[in-house]
């Protein structure tokens, strides 16, 4: 009898720790994946910090203060265009991805490459990514350009993110750069990549659009 009441606490003990590890368990396989894929706007160009200060960055700092069960992975590329996004989205779909914020064609644009290209890329990427994940959220951020490069391409470029989300059912972020795109004090010196402060303003006009969906 004493060496069973000896036993007893350290059997309540092992089980005590065994249920701890269990819900650390539980808890990890619960957490979900929002991937931002992009270009140098979703990784952060410039910034002193793209760790902390990227739009991504603080979209996990808004979701760990509301206590949510996300992890955001900043899958932004310098440079990126629809071409690119499209050969790598393959290696980025490796890992498991619940909701996927495609945020390319900002260089497509710049660049002059024919709108049906860009169209065209990103309908692939759409289809790779629910090919892969059947469940998969899709967000696609709107994107434009200075209208130097005539109405001509400015528009129907501008016309191509709504006209996609309406196709696939997709969720709609209207203007990434709102707010951001040609305000000189929230732009670097090459007026394209935002500042930290920009980020911050991204990072609110992306919240308001994924909050409900988180």
């Amino acid at each position: 009898m004493p060496l069973s009441r000896r036993r007893f606490p350290r059997r309540l003990l092992f089980l005590l720790a065994a249920l701890a590890c269990s819900a650390g368990f539980l808890r990890a396989a619960d957490t979900k994946t929002v991937v931002f894929f992009g270009d140098s706007l979703t990784a952060g160009y410039g910034l002193d910090d793209p760790a902390t200060q990227s739009h991504p960055a603080l979209i996990q700092q808004k979701i760990n203060a509301a206590d949510l069960p996300w992890r955001v992975v900043n899958a932004g590329l310098s440079g990126e265009t629809t071409a690119g996004g499209r050969r790598r989205a393959a290696w980025i779909l490796r890992q498991p991805v619940d909701l996927f914020v495609l945020a390319l064609g900002g260089n497509d644009g710049l660049r002059g490459i024919p709108l049906s290209d860009t169209r065209a890329n990103l309908q692939v990427i759409i289809d790779l990514v629910r090919a892969k994940y059947p469940d998969v959220r899709i967000v696609i951020a709107g994107m434009q350009i200075p209208t130097n490069l005539g109405a001509e391409y400015t528009e129907p470029f501008r016309d191509i993110f709504p006209a996609l989300a309406k196709a696939n059912q997709l969720t709609l972020i209207p203007f990434l750069l709102e707010g951001v795109g040609g305000q000189p004090a929230l732009n670097q010196p090459d007026g394209i990549h935002p500042t930290a402060a920009g980020h911050a303003l991204v990072a609110e006009n992306v919240w308001k659009v994924l909050r409900p969906m988180l």
